[in-house]
């Protein structure tokens, strides 16, 4: 008996398969691009709506702040959102505490009273614009907080304690809100975010290192491919911050991220100096350059063909492996050319030049082998017993942090004496919608454009909120009802927040609508009033606008002028600042310096940003070499060698205190003179000294060759 034939799928069977097929793909797809804009909007309003359904059973007296605050902290993951609630809730104590201070110092004099916050909003401006990070969000709290609180108090100082719990309570509410509904409801966790931008850090690097190697990057592309890790270094900060906050990120993993961007910046310096020295090599005269570049790049080709292969452990190893032998059968060659006589002998730049590049070379093996250990630990989610580096610091210019809240204490007061000359009680609203946005903005690297879009929504939303306040929310009944007739309005803004193009108008939407069409316990429709509210809160923003396109225009985050004294005064620092965690400092604040450079850059920077960039990783390459010869002057005894590199280390000091011609050529002349003191106790050293002395020569010689490009491009109008 034959076995029953299986039975063929007909036409419409497989049709409808494949269309379900299809149609799960698309559902898929559209789940994770468009499909988590709008869950992020549907948790925005769930926490909204929430916490104004509570304020009202609770009967608060500003409903609407607990909304406004679930709307600020409307972010992409759980973690950011908790990371913001945190610090909201820590700048609002804060600014309450502040604002009950400066009442009972001021209560009948309301010129000593905005005096009094206006210093208190300009200090906590430019706390915020040094820190720029979530922290930052603390100090611009509790800066506007404490004007929220103390101007509505100027008539009634009695009722300041009222206020700052009322607030207090309000925006305590809305943190419980937005942190549970971000938290539970299709949570999207921010861990898994910085897991990405681990790997794609580790992928990009490691591409860029293999088309360096194999000359497929014009020197602009490598500036701006340096100048792209500054931010990715910053952002992978940002992201581990955020992610602690979360439950199920383990804490171990914040040690391992700090060290994995420490180590990232360690390999990222070696090579960029390995790059520059073969830059300069090839840029040289062919005589001097072409016998060190023929014992030098194969072992580049080596390494650029070891970098396609994954790069395991026992990879690493191997490559060392064949890094060693290829270095021991060029200084085979060396010697073997030295002794022959028709040969050309080889000079002693040119052994300089071969030796720096093969401790180079060791260096960035041994520090690719220490990153990628640590990218395969945070990958593989192994423990690792690393050493704390210490976290990623941010460094603002100086100017920059006095600027802002310089800013922001000016437009305060003026906007005070505008409602004293007005006497138009809605001024009120002005003067607190300026003074939140010149503090918000004081971070952003292009504010202008930031509180522009902000601006821009206000416009948008003052003709829809007039709309929805009396034509929808005005028939509103119930609960439900007031829902479905404010719904639309705030959905448009939640949903313009999810772009990175448009998100600054969608917070102006929410935040405008938030402050107006959300009714009060005891309502009233009052056509002028609302009309004198909408144009009130419209005129803070654009005075926020004017005030920084007029007060110090230049002195914002990231300007170039700025960013390039720092760098100068940063690699000052390295000569002279503490040695305490100098090299990790030193790297963390000439990052951070280019990090903001590249946000206020945009995409393609220009031609003078690119010099600032220059100048910034020449100074980068100089520091490292400076605070390692620092090292080997402390663990060395008194003898000719340390006094020599001692002078180095003074006499670079003076060129970068005031750079001039005489300061720069009395600097190189003191490296020659150290080079020759370590190559005169060569031969006498033991092998552990002698390793120790080839390290100098190397840092050195890094220090000549990079003083030398900085003497040469004149880039000294920044030196502070």
């Amino acid at each position: 008996m034959n076995p029953p034939q299986a039975a063929t799928p007909t036409p419409d069977t497989s049709a409808a398969r494949g269309a379900m097929h299809w149609l799960a793909a698309e559902a898929k797809g559209w789940f994770n691009t468009e499909g988590e804009r709008w869950v992020f909007v549907a948790k925005t309003m769930l926490a909204s709506f929430s916490a104004l359904w509570l304020a009202f059973r609770l009967g608060l007296d500003a409903p609407y702040t607990a909304l406004a605050t679930t709307v600020i902290l409307a972010l992409p993951s759980s973690g950011m959102v908790l990371e913001k609630a945190f610090y909201r809730f820590l700048g609002t104590l804060v600014g309450c505490a502040a604002s009950l201070l400066l009442v009972a110092l001021f209560p009948q004099s309301p010129p000593l009273l905005f005096i009094g916050v206006a210093v208190w909003i300009a200090l906590c401006t430019g706390g915020a614009a040094m820190h720029r990070n979530q922290q930052s969000y603390s100090f611009v709290l509790a800066g506007y907080t404490a004007c929220m609180i103390a101007v509505p108090a100027i008539d009634s100082p009695d009722r300041v304690f009222t206020l700052a719990v009322t607030r207090v309570t309000e925006v305590g509410l809305g943190i419980i809100c937005a942190a549970v509904v971000h938290d539970v409801v299709f949570p999207r966790r921010h861990s898994r975010a910085v897991m990405r931008t681990v790997q794609a850090r580790y992928a990009s690097f490691v591409s860029f290192c293999t088309q360096v190697l194999e000359q497929r990057l014009t020197p602009a592309e490598t500036e701006l491919s340096h100048l792209k890790f500054a931010a990715d270094i910053a952002a992978l900060e940002s992201g581990r911050a955020a992610a602690f906050f979360e439950a199920d990120h383990p804490r171990s993993h914040t040690r391992q991220l700090h060290a994995f961007n420490a180590a990232f910046m360690t390999v990222l310096t070696t090579f960029y100096t390995l790059h520059r020295l073969i830059h300069r090599l090839r840029g040289a005269a062919p005589r001097h350059a072409q016998p060190v570049l023929e014992l030098v790049e194969p072992m580049h080709a080596h390494l650029a063909l070891a970098l396609r292969d994954e790069l395991t452990p026992q990879h690493m190893a191997s490559m060392r492996t064949v890094l060693a032998a290829d270095i021991a059968a060029a200084r085979s060659r060396l010697a073997e050319a030295e002794a022959t006589e028709t040969s050309t002998p080889v000079t002693r730049a040119q052994q300089i030049d071969f030796d720096t590049a093969v401790e180079l070379l060791e260096r960035y093996a041994r520090d690719m082998e220490a990153f990628t250990g640590l990218y395969h630990g945070l990958a593989q989610e192994k423990r690792q017993q690393v050493s704390d580096p210490g976290s990623y610091t941010p460094k603002t210019p100086p100017a920059i942090v006095a600027a802002s809240g310089f800013r922001a204490g000016v437009t305060l007061l003026l906007t005070a004496s505008a409602w004293y000359w007005l006497a138009w009680p809605f001024v009120g609203n002005a003067i607190l919608m300026a003074t939140i946005f010149c503090a918000l903005a004081s971070s952003s690297p292009r504010p202008t454009a930031l509180v522009q879009q902000v601006l821009i929504g206000f416009l948008l939303a003052t003709p829809l909120a007039f709309v929805s306040e009396f034509f929808l929310v005005a028939r509103a009944n119930d609960f439900p009802t007031l829902i479905v007739a404010a719904l639309p309005i705030f959905v448009l803004g939640s949903y313009l927040m999810t772009s990175p193009r448009w998100a600054g108008v969608g917070i102006g939407i929410c935040m405008f609508c938030a402050t107006l069409l959300v009714p009060t316990n005891l309502m009233r429709y009052d056509v002028e009033s609302f009309m004198s509210s909408e144009l009130s809160l419209t005129m803070g923003v654009a005075v926020a606008y004017l005030m920084f396109k007029v007060v110090l225009p230049e002195h914002t985050m990231g300007q170039k002028d700025h960013v390039a004294a720092a760098l100068w005064r940063e690699a000052q620092g390295a000569c002279t600042a503490s040695m305490y965690r100098l090299k990790r400092r030193f790297d963390n604040r000439v990052r951070d310096l280019l990090s903001q450079l590249n946000a206020a850059s945009g995409p393609a920077p220009g031609e003078a940003a690119r010099a600032v960039v220059r100048q910034g990783l020449t100074l980068l390459e100089l520091g490292h070499a400076v605070i390692e010869l620092r090292q080997l002057i402390a663990g060395s005894q008194p003898g000719p060698v340390p006094a020599a590199l001692k002078l180095v280390v003074r006499e670079l000091a003076a060129y970068l205190r005031a750079p001039s011609g005489a300061s720069g050529g009395t600097a190189l002349q003191s490296i020659l003179d150290a080079g020759a003191s370590v190559r005169a106790a060569l031969p006498s050293a033991t092998p552990e000294r002698r390793l120790r002395l080839q390290t100098a020569l190397t840092d050195l010689h890094s220090i000549y060759t990079s003083l030398l490009d900085q003497i040469a491009t004149g880039e000294t109008d920044h030196a502070a």
